[in-house]
């Protein structure tokens, strides 16, 4: 429901909040183009003057306005530069068609408090814009080295057939290789065998701390907390030595036990922050009737408390797998060539030989990431209607 009447603005304002974004793109084409000030000028110039004709002449055809911006750009992007020049100008004409339309008809204030002024409207939609470039900012590595995994050929930058769409330009070698080369499945391996020992022993170790830590009468409790959750805090460098140091005098260094014991102390942290935080929100008196029908503490812990926190636990060992599975820093120090993890290996492959194959798998590693993650948000999301919250 619209908080606020739609009132149509004037046609140089719609042209010219699109004339930013004109200039903002026009950076990037204008680079690509060797003329970074001529694309920020021509951008803003070109768009203020289609946003400008578009807003005044054809108002109240917004409909074929919008297919006009994406014919014209299409058109002029294909002129250009083929078909990647199509694709973009696609996306542009798509874009700057709507955003003519959604400020030259006032759209853009229906979400927004009528007494909104003028300043909080401009904090509002710029706040929103920073945060995308943001966004944008953070994405965008991953955004090139995806579509450089399907390179055809030995490189890391994109080849001619790969900008014109060429399909002899793709393909899954380097896919292959990471799923038949020995060094590569030998490094998997490891990884897979180390992450999910290191998850279990920190999901353990990190739950009982942060049970015991939310007890009102543990002493020295802010101390005891600052000291688990130091492995966050401290950099990685000093922890991977000081592991190295000690664990050269017990014995542990170059062993498998050595390397989970390690990422479990790197886990744990995480653990014990999202259970502590499950545990806010957590109910004491139904322990306290638990114990007063006769529970003991072990069926009270995994009937009654363990079932509410759960959420957070699952969400503190995802955490936990994420970081044994990623870190490549302590693993230099406390293992040894036979416990080489994915991620030394595509330290190694950096280092020693440029392949694609390392974008290969960076594009599984992120996958993965990402699906741990969304069910990280939607476990955050079950735990606070278990607690009663609104998951927004």
């Amino acid at each position: 429901m619209a908080l606020t009447i739609a009132k149509p603005t004037s046609a140089v304002f719609a042209a010219g909040v699109a004339a930013l974004f004109g200039a903002f793109f026009g950076i990037f084409v204008g680079t690509a183009t060797g003329s970074t000030l001529l694309g920020l000028v021509g951008g803003a110039a070109v768009i203020f003057a289609l946003s400008w004709a578009a807003a005044t002449f054809l108002r109240g055809q917004e409909k074929a306005a919008r297919w006009g911006f994406i014919v014209l750009f299409t058109a002029g992007g294909f002129l250009f530069s083929g078909v990647p020049g199509l694709v973009l100008g696609l996306i542009f004409g798509t874009f700057f068609g709507w955003l003519t339309f959604y400020v030259a008809s006032g759209r853009y204030r229906t979400g927004l408090p009528p007494y909104s002024t003028p300043r909080q409207v401009l904090w509002h939609f710029a706040f929103r814009t920073i945060a995308g470039l943001i966004l944008v900012f953070l994405i965008t590595p991953i955004l090139v080295v995806m579509p450089l995994s399907f390179n055809a050929e030995d490189f890391f930058t994109f080849t001619p057939e790969m900008l014109s769409f060429d399909p002899e330009g793709y393909s899954l070698k380097h896919y292959r290789d990471f799923f038949t080369n020995s060094d590569w499945q030998g490094a998997l391996w490891n990884s897979v065998r180390i992450a999910p020992v290191a998850t279990i022993l920190a999901v353990g170790f990190g739950t009982l701390a942060a049970i015991g830590l939310s007890q009102p009468h543990v002493p020295f409790r802010q101390a005891i907390m600052a000291i688990l959750i130091s492995p966050m805090i401290v950099p990685l460098i000093i922890s991977a030595a000081g592991m190295y140091f000690f664990y050269s005098r017990i014995g542990l260094q170059g062993t498998y036990l050595g390397v989970v014991l390690a990422h479990a102390a790197l886990g744990i942290p995480f653990v014990i922050i999202t259970v502590t935080a499950t545990l806010v929100g957590f109910d004491n008196s139904l322990t306290r009737a638990a114990a007063n029908m006769g529970a003991d503490p072990v069926t009270t812990f995994f009937r009654v408390q363990m079932p509410l926190i759960l959420p957070g636990v699952i969400s503190g060992g995802l955490f936990a797998f994420i970081t044994s599975f990623d870190e490549v820093v302590v693993v230099l120090f406390v293992g040894s060539a036979g416990q080489k993890t994915l991620p030394w290996q595509m330290f190694i492959g950096l280092r020693e030989q440029i392949s694609p194959t390392i974008l290969a798998v960076a594009t599984i590693l992120v996958i993965i990431s990402i699906g741990l993650l969304t069910t990280v948000e939607l476990l955050r999301r079950r735990s606070e209607r278990l607690r009663g919250m609104s998951p927004s």
